[in-house]
């Protein structure tokens, strides 16, 4: 059987522990994790200042190699929406039913890149106007599974959130 495959979205303003949690915790259960910045061998810095170094850039990766993508919080959403290869990774991922997990301000990349009118969503909850705004319910729930969605709300839900990304792809 062969290893799934995660890409792991990182740019600057990350929440530390919101790339580095899912990140360590995906590996143990054995998944093969890549950090995927806009651009490759790029150092990224976190919001406590965490570097993390890109291994590729979205430009240069194929939704077909890839299982599920995770999207950590933090400011760095906001970035990513800025890159079109990233937005169309995600968006590509949704097409094709793929995994897409995100917490905090993660949602952030879903409400630009996946149509989710009347489905369930969280996410910090400075953001749920948006996600409302984009036609999300709003849950808040440490942890809202909506068809090939995971979504959580902060740090503290990164338990729920990691365990619930190892369910959905064993």
């Amino acid at each position: 059987m062969s290893v799934k495959k995660i890409a792991l979205l990182v740019e600057n303003l990350y929440e530390d522990i919101e790339l580095l949690w899912p990140l360590y915790r995906l590996k143990e259960a054995g998944f093969k994790v890549d950090l995927v910045g806009t651009d490759k061998d790029k150092e990224y810095t976190g919001k406590h200042g965490v570097p993390t170094q890109s291994e590729l850039a979205s430009k240069d990766i194929k939704v077909e190699d890839y299982d599920a993508v995770v999207i950590p919080g933090g400011y760095s959403p906001d970035r990513m929406r800025a890159c079109e290869a990233t937005k169309d990774f995600v968006r590509n991922m949704n097409k094709d039913n793929k995994l897409i997990a995100a917490v905090c301000h993660g949602p952030w990349m879903i409400a630009s890149t996946c149509d989710i009118k009347g489905k369930d969503i969280t996410g910090y909850h400075t953001i749920k106007d948006d996600l409302v705004n984009a036609g999300a319910n709003y849950i808040d729930k440490e942890v809202v599974v909506e068809g090939n969605l995971i979504t959580s709300r902060q740090p503290d839900d990164l338990i729920a959130f990691t365990k619930e990304i190892i369910n959905k792809l064993k």
